[in-house]
């Protein structure tokens, strides 16, 4: 199975930093985040446009962090953003974050996402984008 991933780079902004002068932890679920819409460009049909315009949705039901070194406003961050096959009705990346000036790894993680449908309700068959999109990028 192919490997499908993304790097996408930022400086580190002013509203990111704590009372330390460093990335405050909960910034690293933004950058999370920042690496999957960075993914979805990078992947067409499996961005939050396409849930969207599907009607369907996938909340994060899994986060995990493990945070490594510091990062400092006007650094440059580094996401790179990996998509994890498993089966079923899910989502599934994995992270990891450098300081793009020495590629020091400063946090790693991962998330899974489950997809709901328009009413809310967990959906246990694969929605029919992200059946199309596995097809084109994973060739299964």
């Amino acid at each position: 199975m192919k490997v499908l991933e993304d790097i996408c780079r930022m400086p580190v902004r002013f509203s990111e930093i704590d009372s330390m002068r460093r990335v405050w932890h909960g910034s690293y679920v933004t950058y999370f985040e920042d690496g999957r819409e960075s993914f979805g460009r990078r992947y067409p049909g499996i961005g939050y446009a396409d849930m969207q315009n599907a009607g369907i949705y996938a909340p994060i039901y899994d986060l995990r962090v493990r945070y490594y070194a510091p990062l400092l406003i006007n650094e440059v961050v580094e996401i790179q953003t990996t998509y994890v096959y498993k089966p079923g009705a899910r989502l599934d990346y994995a992270y990891k974050v450098y300081r793009a000036g020495d590629r020091t790894l400063c946090a790693e993680g991962s998330t899974t996402q489950l997809f709901i449908d328009p009413k809310g309700q967990l959906m246990l068959d694969l929605p029919d984008y992200y059946r199309e999109w596995q097809k084109k990028y994973l060739e299964i």
